[in-house]
């Protein structure tokens, strides 16, 4: 009888190394960081804001078009971006964006970034007001991290890196 039992046993861990090596493949698998790219179908956007009660020097709403493309085999979830935007080569504003799209294994996607600039804290963007002011393009550039959600892979964040680099124009 006893002699049966370990022989179930055996039995059993021989049919089941095929399934365990194929998890340790799937461990192995390293999630790669998505791609962003700017999306050259749809211009970024710099919309000048007048002064209020919170921005009483004015500021700026940004919209900036990333195409993110999944180089992973697998499906994932781009969940967060967070970094900096430099304008003309100024830190303007931090970023974090808590995003939850679904972006399939090989596929890409359109993701549009807002971001919001207020002057007030900003006295080096003077340049930024004056370019934007006599409708000449503005450089803009985003660096950051970004997480991902890859399931029963984990939830990586990569970075930092350069995300976006680019040029706008005022959007009236």
């Amino acid at each position: 009888m006893m002699m049966m039992t370990k022989l179930g046993r055996a039995a059993v861990l021989i049919a089941a190394l095929p399934l365990l090596s194929g998890c340790a493949t799937l461990a192995q698998l390293g999630i790669q960081a998505p791609q962003f790219t700017v999306d050259n179908t749809q211009q970024a956007q710099l919309r000048l804001l007048g002064p209020s009660f919170g921005r009483p020097q004015g500021g700026a709403a940004i919209r900036l078009f990333a195409r993110v493309r999944n180089p992973n085999p697998i499906g994932i979830t781009l969940s967060r971006v967070a970094g900096g935007l430099a304008l003309e080569g100024q830190n303007a504003a931090q970023v974090d964006f808590p995003l939850g799209v679904p972006l399939q294994g090989g596929s890409e996607t359109i993701v549009p970034l807002d971001i919001s600039v207020n002057f007030n804290d900003l006295p080096g963007l003077a340049n930024v007001l004056l370019r934007a002011a006599t409708g000449q393009s503005i450089r803009y550039a985003l660096r950051g991290t970004v997480g991902v959600d890859a399931g029963v892979l984990g939830q990586p964040t990569f970075g930092p890196m350069n995300l976006l680099d680019g040029s706008m124009r005022v959007f009236r």
